[in-house]
């Protein structure tokens, strides 16, 4: 596997760098992480990064929704469960 990166910036006409895995099996997955640079890892590291952006971006909004008051106590929640079930 060979795969062509080259700056978004840089002229057509330079002969782009060439990236190759370390060994047959690798599977690369190149990301154009920033405007001059690119990120090559294996598909693996990827998903487990893209994953935990993910949770990083629920824990983000869950904060945020605390800091405006969008919460309950969780006493509260089992009180009003523990009301239903014996009604």
């Amino acid at each position: 596997m060979t795969a062509k990166a080259r700056s978004p910036s840089s002229p057509k006409s330079r002969k782009a760098p060439v990236l190759q895995p370390h060994s047959k099996t690798d599977d690369l997955l190149a990301t154009n992480c920033v405007d001059v640079a690119i990120n090559v890892m294996n598909v693996k590291s990827f998903e487990e990064q893209e994953e935990t952006f993910a949770l990083l971006k629920i824990l983000a909004l869950g904060n945020r929704e605390i800091e405006q008051g969008k919460f309950r106590y969780a006493e509260d929640v089992f009180a009003e469960l523990d009301n239903e079930h014996h009604e």
